[in-house]
């Protein structure tokens, strides 16, 4: 729709979006995109992922609070590639639990060995990582996920974006200008962006 999509958040209000040409459902179906759309990021409208209203009738304040992580960049050095990590960042979305156990695993101490696994592993866990928390060192360049919407509504949980002029500035380490992830639930101690509160709150999109 546009060169430059655009994502801004209302104070106590929606998320407006403007130019995606492409957003999915938090059940994978095609979510059909108009020029502009207000996103609903109070977690009580009826109509979600789409603005209602309800942030009035609920009293929605969209001012941040108190981060679920810090603000520091981690490092896991390997013998071919270092991993950084930024706790502020995560949504806690799971997708390198899921995708390389044997290399992300939060039982073990590290949770991130790089040479447990080849380096297109972790290559593929950072790219499928939707808030950018993951990421290689500076030198390696950003990677992306290659077939992700520009906008995804994850079940329970955050919008994952790509390719998106975010809402506002942040002032995290490392945060990625190319894909991160905005509160749907209301919850986040760091709005507009996920702090992972979703999960530890048990918000649930009915």
């Amino acid at each position: 729709m546009s060169d430059n999509p655009s994502i801004t958040a209302r104070e106590n209000g929606p998320l407006v979006v403007k130019g995606v040409s492409r957003m999915q459902g938090r059940d994978g179906e095609e979510v059909e995109c108009k020029p502009v759309m207000a996103l609903c990021r109070c977690g009580h409208s009826g109509n979600k992922p789409f603005c209602d209203g309800s942030h009035s009738k609920v009293g929605f304040d969209s001012s941040a609070g108190t981060p679920a992580g810090r603000d520091r960049l981690l490092n896991y050095v390997g013998k071919d590639i270092t991993v950084t990590f930024n706790p502020l960042l995560c949504s806690h979305a799971a997708q390198c639990g899921k995708l390389a156990k044997h290399i992300f695993n939060a039982a073990e101490k590290p949770w991130v060995q790089p040479d447990n696994g080849t380096v297109e592993e972790v290559r593929e866990v950072i790219a499928a990582c939707p808030s950018g928390a993951l990421a290689l060192t500076e030198e390696e360049g950003p990677h992306l996920f290659p077939d992700r919407a520009e906008i995804t509504v994850e079940k329970n949980g955050p919008y994952w974006v790509l390719d998106v002029t975010a809402p506002a500035p942040t002032q995290a380490e490392r945060q990625s200008e190319r894909k991160f992830v905005l509160c749907r639930c209301g919850k986040s101690g760091n709005k507009p962006y996920c702090d992972g509160t979703h999960r530890d709150a048990k918000w649930r999109d009915d």
